[in-house]
């Protein structure tokens, strides 16, 4: 599913089974591991996700997490796109991109923070992600590990 329904297929099955970054199934797996970890720490620590009317979103404010809620907002429409055009390996990239942002952001930036309004909108965040990155893998007939 990551090829155009005509091009031709080459199976690796070394990097099939690797875990690491190398592996796409495994990266974008392990973003949605990541994300899960984060909110069970977060709740762990008396912390919850609120409905997003409820958060100042305006914190949102770094790069990385404008550039994550507009790839978020477009989910829906490359849905669209990909079934009508009979192309699934569209969601596959759009998952290993995704996951990509939000490793590049969680190596920037804390989620749980001094500050609990910050703290609320990045779990918020976070939240919003592990949905898109879980509702992708589902579709595409793979696995939602919570742990790894």
């Amino acid at each position: 599913m990551m090829r155009k329904p005509d091009s031709q297929l080459e199976f690796d099955l070394d990097l099939a089974t690797r875990e690491s970054q190398e592996n796409p199934v495994y990266y974008v797996q392990y973003g949605y591991a990541r994300l899960c970890s984060i909110l069970r720490q977060a709740k762990e620590k008396g912390a919850e996700v609120l409905p997003f009317a409820e958060i100042d979103s305006s914190l949102l404010n770094t790069e990385e997490e404008i550039q994550l809620l507009k790839s978020m907002a477009s989910f829906p429409t490359l849905i669209e796109h990909a079934a009508f055009g009979l192309e699934p390996h569209r969601v596959i990239f759009y998952l290993i991109e995704l996951a990509g942002q939000f490793h590049s952001y969680y190596n920037k930036h804390k989620v749980l923070t001094e500050d609990r309004r910050l703290t609320s909108a990045r779990l918020n965040l976070a939240a919003g992600l592990r949905t898109v990155l879980g509702n992708g893998l589902r579709m595409v007939g793979l696995g939602t590990p919570e742990k790894m």
